[in-house]
């Protein structure tokens, strides 16, 4: 299973609980509305870091694949001169 997917529905999981049990915290509205308003802040703060530290890890494996990529190309170019060469 995509580890992008879990990670998502625990953090799913873990919000619903924590509105949940909010909810049914013997509090006034006001505190409630409020407690949930910072746990969708900090869910949607932790989806935010997720994201980019997703973003940060495909960035940097592109950057290796084009890197191999070039040296593969460079690669070709040697292997071609050569031929050419001893083909003279």
């Amino acid at each position: 299973m995509n580890t992008g997917k879990v990670a998502l529905g625990v953090l799913a999981g873990v919000a619903t609980g924590a509105i949940l049990g909010i909810l049914f915290a013997p509090d006034k509205g006001s505190v409630t509305r409020k407690k949930i308003a910072d746990k969708g802040k900090d869910s949607l703060d932790g989806l935010k870091t997720r994201y980019n530290s997703v973003i940060d890890n495909l960035s940097h494996r592109l950057e290796h694949i084009k890197q191999n990529g070039h040296g593969a190309i460079d690669d070709a170019y040697e292997l071609a001169e050569d031929v050419k060469n001893s083909v003279k």
